[in-house]
């Protein structure tokens, strides 16, 4: 009876997987892969195709789940000597190492056959973009930048938006892409500053713990002004309205507010400047970048 149920799933076993990779946290990424692929719908014939944005969906949550998964894997020796990341489900025995290496291997063949229904390139170009995500984890075991290897992931998602849905390189959603992740670099300069001391009792490298905190803020505070450089090194090489560079406005607001809430001897708002205005800048910029393409044309 016993080995019967054991037999049986646990429903409990995917709410613990779902918190182990923040599935919520694709709000971050996903905004801009819809832009460039919407960009690129519209430079093509001017129609939305749901179905191939449906697949690019699935792409995008599929890598980032996968590449959750092995971080926390990877890094649950570390999350156990934390006191912020001792409760996360692989240290406190929530999750098992096997099931999430089950849930990660499930999500990386998601994310392989999506990008194979979409086009031969995505699919020839998939192994590429799980190879950061692999080493991400690593990084900070070796390098005092591991934000850079992140922000080379996240590139990845608009790049592989835009190439979903043309089949061709651009070299817009480069830019694109590369705003993404110097984006996503930076704020994550600043949300590794909450963990500087611990780093440095147990070895853990990265720019707070080498550098300093100041030096990880004012890092931070020039990755979004590039950010903000290569938004309008895209908004002009895709020709973009008024609605986008209304969007924009809005995001350069919303890196001077989250710049104000966080200064170095102050990190008591830091979760509100990594979640909450992080999260409201990439669907700000969406909304604005679709009534953009909307106005100039785009069908729904």
């Amino acid at each position: 009876m016993t080995s019967a149920s054991a037999a049986l799933p646990q429903p409990g076993r995917t709410k613990a997987f779902l918190r182990l990779v923040m599935i919520e946290h694709s709000v971050f990424a996903l905004p801009f892969a819809y832009i460039a692929s919407l960009t690129a719908m519209y430079q093509w014939d001017r129609n939305i195709h749901w179905g191939r944005l449906l697949l690019v969906t699935v792409c995008m949550v599929g890598l980032r789940t996968f590449a959750m998964a092995v971080n926390r894997i990877i890094d649950r020796e570390i999350d156990a000597r934390n006191p912020r990341t001792a409760h996360r489900e692989l240290v406190t025995g929530a999750m098992s190492v096997k099931h999430a290496w089950t849930g990660a291997l499930i999500a990386l063949v998601v994310f392989l056959g999506a990008a194979a229904l979409l086009n031969p390139l995505c699919l020839a170009l998939a192994p590429i973009a799980v190879i950061p995500m692999v080493v991400y984890p690593y990084g900070k075991r070796f390098t005092n930048f591991p934000q850079a290897i992140l922000g080379l992931a996240q590139a990845m998602g608009p790049v592989g938006g835009w190439l979903a849905i043309s089949g061709q390189w651009s070299w817009d959603a480069v830019v694109l892409g590369l705003a993404v992740g110097v984006w996503i670099g930076g704020f994550d300069l600043i949300y590794a500053c909450q963990d500087v001391e611990t780093d440095r009792e147990i070895g853990v490298m990265s720019v707070p713990a080498r550098f300093g905190i100041p030096a990880a803020i004012r890092g931070a505070r020039a990755c979004h002004t590039i950010t903000t450089a290569l938004f309008v090194w895209y908004g002009l090489a895709t020709h973009a309205g008024a609605f986008f560079w209304l969007g924009l406005l809005i995001v350069a607001a919303a890196f001077c507010y989250e710049h104000t809430i966080v200064r170095p001897h102050d990190l008591s708002r830091l979760n509100r400047a990594f979640f909450s205005v992080n999260g409201f800048i990439g669907i700000a910029l969406f909304v604005c970048a679709l009534l953009d393409l909307l106005v100039r044309g785009l069908t729904v």
